[in-house]
C-alpha cells in the first residue's frame, strides 16, 4: 500500500463514520412533529441520545427540588430520602411507558394513570405541575445542545415539545405553553421567583446525589469527588438554592469539557445505535430484576404521612414488563 494513501483512507473512513451518524437525523426530519411527536421523542431518547436525555431528565427532576413546595412535599412522603432507588426506578419506568408504547397503548395509559393517581393524593398547584413539565422540555434541549455530538434541529425541538405538551394534557395540566420558547420563558421566570433554600429540599437533593454515587462509573470515585462533579454541572441559581459551594472555574472546565470531548468522540468514532435502549433496559434501573407491573409502581394512599385527597381507584389495564 502506498504510504501516502494511508491518511486519505483514514480521512475517508472518518467521513463515512460521521456521515452514517447523521442518517437517523434524516429519518427524524421525515416524521411529522405535530401528528407523531412521540415517535420523534422516542428516536431521540432511545437511539440518538439515550445517555444524555436520561441524564437531562434526571437533572430536570433534581432542579424541581429547589422549589420548596415541591421539594418539601417529596421530603414529607419520605420516599425520596428512604427509598431513593425505588423512586428513581418508578419515575423512569412510568415516564418511559408512553415513549416505548405510545399514549394510546395499554402500557401508555397505565403509566399515565399511575402518575395521575399519585399526584391526586396531594394538593399540588397547577403552576408547580407546569414547572415540572417545563423542565422535561427545556433541560434535554439544553443538555444535548451543550454536550452531545450534534445539536438538536428546530424540528426535533418542536417534536420534543409537542410530546411533553401531550403528556401535560393527559395529566390535565392547564395553560400549557404552545412552543419551546414559551416553555423556556416560563421555566426561567418560575425559577427566579420560587427557587429558595429549604432544609427539607436539601435533604431530598442530597439523597439523590448519594444515589448518583452508586451508579457506574461514579461509584468507582470517592463520594466527595462525585459531589464536586455534580456541582460543576449546576448553574449558580441552583447552587444558591441548595446552599451548595460554588465550583472553581477549573472544576467546571474539566467536567463540562469532559462531556464535550465525549460528544466529539461519539461523532468521529462511535457507531450509530441501531436498536433502541429503553429506560427499563438501563443499568441504573435496578429494583425490579423479576419484572414489574406499571399499575403497581409508585406510592399509594395507605401510610402516606402527608395530607392527601381521597380518590376513587380505577381498574387500570394490567401491563407486565421486565427489565
Amino acid at each position: 500500500m502506498n504510504a501516502a494513501s494511508i491518511p486519505t483512507r483514514v480521512k475517508h473512513a472518518v467521513q463515512n463514520r460521521v456521515s452514517s451518524r447523521y442518517r437517523l437525523r434524516g429519518e427524524i426530519d421525515a416524521v411529522d412533529s405535530a401528528d407523531d411527536p412521540v415517535a420523534i421523542s422516542a428516536l431521540l431518547a432511545t437511539r440518538e441520545f439515550p445517555w444524555s436525555i436520561t441524564q437531562a431528565l434526571s437533572f430536570a427532576l433534581f432542579r424541581t427540588y429547589a422549589v420548596p413546595s415541591i421539594g418539601e412535599l417529596l421530603f414529607d412522603t419520605q420516599q425520596f430520602t428512604k427509598q431513593t432507588q425505588k423512586r428513581y426506578d418508578d419515575t423512569v419506568l412510568l415516564l418511559d411507558a408512553p415513549i416505548e408504547h405510545g399514549f394510546d397503548s395499554a402500557a401508555g395509559r397505565a403509566g399515565v394513570r399511575r402518575i395521575n393517581q399519585m399526584h391526586a393524593m396531594y394538593d399540588i398547584s397547577n403552576d408547580d405541575m407546569l414547572y415540572v413539565l417545563s423542565t422535561f422540555v427545556v433541560c434535554p434541549v439544553q443538555w444535548v445542545n451543550s454536550y452531545e455530538w450534534r445539536k438538536l434541529t428546530g424540528h426535533e425541538v418542536t417534536g420534543l415539545t409537542n410530546h411533553y405538551r401531550m403528556l401535560g394534557k393527559h395529566m390535565a395540566i392547564k395553560d400549557i405553553p404552545a412552543t419551546y420558547e414559551e416553555f423556556e420563558q416560563f421555566y426561567e421566570e418560575y425559577e427566579r421567583r420560587h427557587f429558595t433554600f429549604s432544609t427539607k429540599s436539601l435533604a431530598v437533593a442530597d439523597s439523590t446525589l448519594d444515589l448518583l454515587g452508586t451508579f457506574l462509573p461514579y461509584r468507582l470515585l470517592p463520594r466527595w469527588v462525585v459531589r464536586r462533579m455534580s456541582f460543576a454541572l449546576m448553574d449558580d441559581r441552583l447552587l444558591t438554592a441548595f446552599h451548595y459551594p460554588k465550583p472553581t472555574a477549573a472544576e467546571r472546565a474539566v467536567v463540562r469539557g469532559g462531556l464535550k470531548l465525549r460528544g466529539l468522540a461519539i461523532r468521529f468514532f462511535a457507531r450509530p445505535r441501531t436498536e433502541p435502549l429503553y429506560g427499563r433496559q438501563t443499568k441504573q434501573v435496578r429494583g425490579y430484576p423479576r419484572g414489574y407491573r406499571l399499575e403497581e409502581l409508585g406510592t399509594f394512599t395507605p401510610g402516606c404521612p402527608v395530607p392527601h385527597h381521597q380518590h376513587a381507584d380505577s381498574n387500570p389495564d394490567s401491563v407486565d414488563s421486565t427489565t
